[in-house]
């Protein structure tokens, strides 16, 4: 979830939410789901001391420390799917450039736990005019915009079915934004009574946006927000390399409401100045 060009991981930690027979009868440690977003800012970039390659051991290193269940990547390119898929062999891994060809730019994949979900269907759109249009753009849109989306059954005891999201919001239009998140809250609200949502991404968007607003609200909450209620100047969510604080939160995980939050943060850690990312992990 990134607003500009960030990269910061939200981590946070849900529970699913049963009855209370079904609670007693579950160990808690496995109704527990933890969850990642991530931007990991673009391999060909040319960023100096802060390249792909000085940094990419310490991507893998802070996703493995966190421990996500689930995860959703910005702005990974071939280069980096590979590196990733090599050195997080525990993770099963879903994506597609935004790209007509799907081997060729940037994606914004799901990577989720083998031993714990099957996938059921998967299935990519195009946050457009043309959903089913391989590198379709719409609106004032800078360039083709794409929402990942996997179905995964919980193979956990008493675990469920849920539906996972990643996505990647325009940094340039905000038109393209805003209906951006009609589109993903539509398919949301179609889904069938019940069904268990994960939302994570880059939105380029702040608190309080019109794009934030569209989805935010109804069956969706931010599990940010939820854990942390009293809003500050300090949840920039994009380190400007150097630590920054102050700024806009725009990498958000969402889920439904039949979910309970346990925590929820934004990890600010790095090694001896360097960060993982131009976002926070």
């Amino acid at each position: 979830m990134k607003g500009i060009f960030l990269k910061f991981v939200l981590l946070i930690c849900i529970s699913f939410i049963f009855s209370k027979g079904n609670l007693e009868a579950t160990d808690s440690k496995k109704n527990e789901l933890r969850v990642m977003s991530f931007n990991i800012r673009l391999g060909v970039a040319n960023d100096g001391e802060n390249r792909w390659d000085l940094r990419k051991e310490l991507v893998v290193k802070t996703i493995r420390e966190y421990n996500p269940d689930l995860l959703g990547l910005q702005e990974v390119f071939p280069m980096q799917e590979e590196y990733l898929r090599e050195n997080l062999t525990e993770f099963a891994y879903y994506g597609r450039s935004r790209l007509v060809d799907p081997k060729q730019g940037e994606a914004c994949s799901v990577m989720f736990k083998k031993d714990r979900f099957a996938v059921t269907e998967k299935t990519t759109f195009w946050l457009s005019e043309t959903q089913s249009v391989p590198g379709s753009k719409s609106w004032d849109s800078s360039l083709p915009r794409i929402a990942n989306m996997v179905k995964l059954s919980d193979q956990y005891p008493g675990g469920k079915t849920l539906t996972f999201i990643n996505t990647h919001f325009d940094h340039r239009g905000k038109i393209a934004r805003e209906a951006a998140a009609k589109i993903i809250k539509t398919r949301v609200n179609d889904f069938k009574k019940g069904t268990r949502v994960v939302i994570a991404g880059d939105f380029n968007s702040g608190e309080g946006s019109k794009a934030y607003r569209s989805l935010v609200g109804g069956n969706l909450i931010d599990t940010f927000r939820i854990a942390h209620p009293i809003r500050t100047e300090e949840e920039s969510t994009f380190t400007a390399w150097n630590g920054r604080l102050i700024g806009n939160r725009i990498d958000w995980v969402l889920c439904s409401r039949n979910f309970q939050i346990d925590s929820a943060g934004i990890d600010r850690s790095n090694d001896n100045g360097q960060f993982p990312s131009d976002h926070y992990p």
